[in-house]
């Protein structure tokens, strides 16, 4: 396989051993490993093993690593992971530890990747399919305003955009435009909830940046047909899926066909979304949650320094001037 693979793993040898295995069979020229580093001393026997599976590779193939030797967490290691990645690759299907493929996802990503590389209008290749059944479809996939990061691909052209500070969140909130970004208005109040917590340190996460990152630029998701990936890692020891009884817990997983069968018109299918919505977007934490998260997550304080008046605007301006390489 052409494609590059990134590798998003941290503490979990078993879950990685599984993925990897997948990885083994689909051959990719290039392979990029990310690893966040142990959070305290019962952490780094377990990073250890992580990152011993990962070292072998019996194929031709070019293996970048990017490794820390302290814990980022998941929000900075997974943006600045990526953000390296793509430093170093135009494209790449991203797997997460506990991310189970089937040996066609990669050929479905690498076609989407292929087929829509120039078309702006979409900015991200989904592998699982939560939602599957609930629409009828004569194709292979459908086009999504979600973002689903369960086994997924796209291209430097989009990942260029992400912000994990969402410096734009509050002026599109005092706007209220993310209630033009989705036809249901309950579907736009869900994100809003969900990005006013990351953007208040509640939620120690990425993908909601990056869910934030296509709806502002008006971009779209390719969603299969059939699922593609399953979220095996569910339960105690995941950071935010803990339920196993979850709805998109360990999904069967399912072969695509190929030839793929194109639909003539790129349409968002409303309904299906709708149905997507209720199944992924979290529900909203208790009071006495929220506030726990709040104080124990270190995003909380980047928030109060950018509401320091005039020092914390300069500090945004820093940031975004950073992320996009106008300063060093």
């Amino acid at each position: 396989m052409k494609t590059p693979v990134v590798f998003l793993v941290f503490n979990r040898p078993d879950l990685t051993a599984r993925v990897f295995a997948e990885i083994v069979k689909a051959r990719p020229e290039k392979l990029l490993v990310v690893a966040d580093g142990p959070r305290n001393s019962n952490d780094e026997e377990k990073c250890r093993q992580v990152r011993e599976i990962v070292e072998h590779v019996d194929w031709d193939c070019d293996v970048l690593k990017n490794y820390s030797d302290t814990n980022l967490g998941c929000r900075k290691r997974v943006s600045s992971g990526l953000d390296w990645a793509f430093e170093n690759v135009e494209q790449a299907i991203i797997l997460e530890d506990d991310c189970l493929p089937h040996p066609t996802f990669f050929d479905f990503c690498e076609a989407m990747l292929d087929r829509y590389r120039d078309d702006e209008r979409i900015g991200h290749i989904a592998g699982s399919a939560p939602a599957q059944g609930v629409w009828s479809s004569k194709y292979s996939y459908r086009l999504s305003r979600f973002t689903i990061i369960w086994g997924w691909a796209t291209w430097r052209r989009a990942w260029q955009y992400f912000d994990a500070d969402m410096l734009l969140w509050p002026e599109i909130r005092a706007l209220k435009r993310h209630y033009d970004m989705f036809p249901d208005r309950e579907i736009a109040f869900f994100c809003e909830r969900l990005w006013n917590d990351v953007a208040d340190g509640v939620i120690d996460t990425w993908d909601a940046q990056w869910l934030f990152c296509q709806r502002i630029r008006n971009s779209f998701s390719i969603i299969p047909d059939v699922n593609l990936v399953s979220n095996i890692g569910f339960g105690k020891d995941a950071l935010h899926t803990k339920n196993k009884k979850h709805p998109c817990a360990e999904l069967p997983l399912q072969k695509m066909e190929f030839p793929l069968k194109h639909p003539a018109d790129l349409i968002v299918d409303e309904e299906a979304d709708r149905r997507l919505a209720v199944m992924i977007l979290p529900p909203k934490p208790s009071k006495m949650k929220r506030i726990v998260l709040r104080l124990t997550n270190p995003h909380f304080y980047g928030k109060l320094v950018r509401g320091i008046p005039v020092f914390g605007r300069l500090w945004a301006l820093w940031r975004n001037m950073a992320k996009h390489g106008l300063i060093r």
